[in-house]
């Protein structure tokens, strides 16, 4: 009697701790949990403690609220220029709709998996190969925006897709390698022709420059020689002119024509002289007594100048 009285305590204590057990939850932060009543959808329960009858409900399905990284397998693609591209990427998207994401498909990341490769396999088959490098971001943007519409019916919403790799086969690298080296050579030879017509050009804008320093130096040069004889011819001919002048003042002076006369025959008398001594033959006047007659031509000569000088 005290047995069976042992067993059914201990059974009736298993049945309150399966209850409980059933009927308390707790939901951890940013998990949802579906639960269906007698196998129809019932509620979605959130984070915290939770009560559900046992044997009526059922907890069915558990979903993560956070961000999940999706890994897109590696596929070949074929671009529109008929070159075989290996691409694979990832994938990030959230559960928006825990309801959705029980009933909507049976396998949502699948079904968001194999979307993602084909939309991808559509989007560079579109492009040639070159774009495909260049144009990462518009194919990102494109298989996201088509993935993210068709997952909407499943509770999903994708945030946003990343290429990691874009692999073409090894002879359409060693292509691509050979056309960049060709590329970098062209760019050298027209930085190195560009560099020797800005030469030329330098030396022939330096010479052009230096003829025509050259040629204005030489003309102020001759500017400045001009300038300098007409100074000196200007300076000669006015004090020619004074002395004219105080010689014809001296002259008008009392004893002037004597000392004129005396000068005259001075001068004569000297060149003379200079003529002995320079030459073996001596040359005198064929009648010295002209001697007076040459004083007094001269004289006539300076009075008939000296009233036109004080003119």
């Amino acid at each position: 009697m005290f047995g069976t009285t042992s067993t059914t305590i201990i059974f009736l204590l298993f049945l309150v701790i399966v209850f409980v057990v059933k009927t308390v939850n707790v939901v951890p932060q940013q998990h949802a949990w579906v639960v269906e009543r007698l196998g129809k959808y019932h509620a979605t329960l959130g984070p915290g403690l939770k009560i559900v009858l046992p044997f009526i409900d059922r907890i069915a399905y558990k979903h993560s609220l956070k961000e999940i990284p999706l890994d897109v397998p590696m596929q070949v693609c074929i671009t529109k220029d008929n070159t075989q591209l290996e691409v694979d990427g990832i994938l990030y998207f959230q559960v928006t709709d825990p309801m959705r994401a029980s009933y909507g498909s049976s396998n949502y990341i699948s079904a968001i998996s194999q979307l993602a490769q084909t939309t991808l396999r559509s989007v560079i088959g579109r492009m040639e190969l070159d774009k495909t490098f260049e144009e990462r971001d518009l194919i990102n943007h494109s298989v996201v925006g088509a993935v993210d519409e068709s997952a909407a019916n499943w509770g999903v919403k994708v945030l946003r897709y990343e290429i990691k790799d874009l692999t073409p086969p090894r002879e359409i690298l060693h292509a691509m390698q050979s056309q960049i080296t060709a590329e970098r050579e062209k760019r050298a030879l027209i930085a190195a022709s560009e560099g020797r017509k800005q030469e030329q050009i330098n030396i022939a804008t330096g010479e052009r420059e230096a003829s025509i320093a050259r040629s204005e130096g030489e003309k102020q040069a001759a500017i400045n020689r001009a300038q300098g004889e007409a100074s000196a011819i200007l300076s000669i001919a006015v004090a020619s002119a004074e002395a004219i002048r105080k010689t014809a003042a001296a002259i008008q002076e009392p004893g002037g024509s004597d000392a004129v006369n005396l000068k005259v025959a001075e001068q004569y008398v000297e060149a003379f002289g200079k003529l002995a001594k320079t030459n073996n033959s001596i040359i005198i006047p064929a009648n010295l007594g002209d001697m007076g007659s040459l004083i007094a031509t001269a004289m006539q000569v300076v009075k008939f100048q000296a009233p036109q000088t004080k003119l």
